[in-house]
């Protein structure tokens, strides 16, 4: 009784309004429509799948987003350091 609750809680809840939410009737990456009665894969605690390799495309999509947010970060911190250095080596030179 408490699975049928939650199933119809989870289609029927009302949109929340948030932009960037996916939509809890289909995919968030294929867009193919939830059935009451299959399986939901759900991936970042709100985000529904309609299968496990859609779930799993997403999280490897997440993946390199991440390492190329990593990088861009990396070398925006390397190239802040360096300006910095270049700097404080300027007013060293002029100071001495």
């Amino acid at each position: 009784m408490a699975a049928t609750v939650a199933c119809a809680f989870f289609f029927d809840a009302e949109p929340v309004g948030e932009s960037g939410m996916p939509a809890q009737d289909a995919c968030a990456l294929c867009a193919k429509s939830l059935a009451r009665n299959s399986d939901i894969f759900m991936y970042r605690g709100d985000t529904p799948f309609c299968s496990e390799e859609c779930r799993h495309q997403q999280m490897r999509l997440d993946a390199v987003s991440e390492r190329h947010a990593a990088r861009r970060l990396q070398r925006y911190s390397s190239a802040t350091e360096s300006h910095r250095d270049q700097r404080e080596s300027r007013n060293v030179s002029i100071a001495s």
